[in-house]
């Protein structure tokens, strides 16, 4: 399992503007709806939107997972958005946030939802990773990153 099995072009968006979580979240979500990455805004944002009322999904390092669990999809959907400004996610360690991972799953979330948020975690913590996403210049660049990432994690796992 790789971020790329979950993570399509489509769904990386290279730059956001919005200045705080709920505005970020509305960009996000109407991007991958102009980009026919999901089928309708609504049931969407609304099911981030109330997840992060529960509690911020901001986790630090300037990282942020917000996810929701919806009853109609059929598999995880993976979106990644950078912000250079950074957002204000109320995350655990007050820090602006510039890396944001969307994850969208059934409603009988698979094991592979946990293997994804593990992986994200470590990503959060890992400086090259953060800078090559920081200094590229197209969505297609930052896809190439989690294709390296995959390779990676392909072969410490068959190793």
């Amino acid at each position: 399992m790789g971020f790329t099995d979950y993570l399509r072009r489509e769904s990386i968006i290279l730059d956001i503007e919005a200045p705080d979580k709920e505005r970020a979240l509305d960009e996000i979500v109407n991007v991958l709806v102009e980009r026919g990455v999901i089928p309708d805004k609504e049931p969407y944002l609304t099911a981030l939107i109330d997840r992060e009322r529960l509690c911020s999904t901001g986790i630090g390092r300037g990282t942020a997972i917000p996810h929701a669990k919806l009853k109609d999809i059929d598999r995880i959907l993976l979106a990644f958005a950078r912000s250079r400004k950074g957002v204000d996610f109320d995350s655990l360690d007050k820090q602006p946030v510039h890396f944001i991972f969307v994850i969208f799953t059934p409603e009988n979330v698979p094991e592979d939802y946990l293997l994804l948020l593990a992986h994200i975690s470590r990503l959060a913590k890992d400086e090259r990773f953060r800078k090559a996403v920081m200094g590229a210049v197209s969505e297609d660049e930052i896809f190439e990153v989690f294709e390296e990432k995959d390779r990676e994690l392909a072969k410490r796992n068959s190793g």
